[in-house]
């Protein structure tokens, strides 16, 4: 069996499962099943941000306030995660001042939308939890009910992406 990067923290049973799937060459059609509409609308920076702050307004009022959400085309999905968030502090003349940043994948423009959501809230939710404890889970799935569900399956249409760039098909 093949390494299946995006699945390194899961059951063996699991990645098993996603192995057989893409011998059958059937996990593509399982998830274009599950999201029929592949794409979502929210190609540049200014929707992504525009969204980011639909999301935390309704969920995360109180917290502190996003400066930048961007695509970033230098974040590599397995070796940098799937986006980053990072918080700015810079000294202006006697006042420290802070800023939030949250920057995704590129190459996850192509997402379905409720997988993008989910990388939103994920980092969104850092803006409360730094660390990913019992606490950012919980903040996750209040935000978005189904987030564990939309992390597999982000992972496993990540997995047929590679699959297919490796065997040849699209």
């Amino acid at each position: 069996m093949h390494d299946l990067p995006y699945l390194r923290g899961y059951p063996e049973v699991i990645r098993q499962q996603v192995h057989q799937l893409l011998l059958s060459n059937t996990l593509a059609l399982t998830l274009q099943q599950r999201y029929p509409q592949q794409q979502h609308a929210i190609q540049t920076d200014k929707a992504l941000y525009e969204y980011t702050q639909q999301i935390k307004r309704q969920y995360l009022k109180s917290s502190d306030p996003i400066s930048k959400a961007v695509y970033d085309p230098k974040i590599h999905v397995v070796k940098n995660a799937l986006g980053t968030h990072t918080q700015i502090s810079r000294v202006q003349g006697a006042k420290l001042k802070s800023k939030n940043e949250i920057r995704i994948g590129s190459q996850l423009k192509q997402l379905p939308l409720p997988l993008l959501r989910m990388l939103v809230v994920h980092e969104l939710a850092h803006l409360k939890e730094k660390d990913h404890n019992k606490a950012f889970y919980q903040l996750c799935q209040y935000m978005e009910p189904n987030y564990h569900q939309l992390e597999l399956d982000l992972r496993l249409f990540l997995t047929c992406q590679e699959h297919a760039a490796l065997s040849g098909t699209s």
